[in-house]
């Protein structure tokens, strides 16, 4: 392998990076597959909880492939969107609990999965921002 093809410490190809995309691979599987199996059987008990359990299921793909392929742009909006939704669906759910009848990955900040849906995005900001200047100082054709 030539040394311009190497991963560098800072991608998400080893180490720590590698984690926080397996992390939000299992979010991805997760949260999609409850809200397809929500939606499938019982969609008119709390069809906006499960809607937007839907929504973060696409948010979680999209930015586990951002972040597996090192499309930083990408990932920063993706990552981005997850923190607006966890912090305004956390809200929803705290002022107004009737919103959603049922459980979001969201609701309550995620604390149904330990708070990590709170944590992931900040955690996944901070990743994005460490190796922001090792994505931008590839050459062009390496990134995509």
């Amino acid at each position: 392998m030539s040394e311009s093809s190497a991963p560098s410490p800072g991608r998400t190809s080893t180490g720590p990076g590698r984690a926080l995309v397996a992390v939000y691979a299992v979010f991805a599987v997760a949260a999609t597959a409850r809200s397809v199996y929500q939606l499938l059987v019982k969609a008119d008990e709390a069809p906006v909880a499960y809607t937007l359990s839907a929504v973060a299921g696409v948010v979680y793909v999209v930015a586990t492939v951002a972040l597996a392929t090192d499309r930083h742009r990408l990932a920063v909006a993706a990552v981005g969107f997850e923190l607006v939704g966890v912090l305004g669906v956390g809200v929803l759910s705290l002022v107004d609990g009737a919103l959603f009848p049922d459980q979001t990955v969201w609701s309550d900040f995620g604390a149904g999965y330990g708070y990590i849906p709170l944590v992931l995005p900040f955690v996944g900001l901070w990743w994005l921002h460490r190796t922001a200047g090792q994505a931008q100082s590839r050459p062009q054709a390496d990134r995509t």
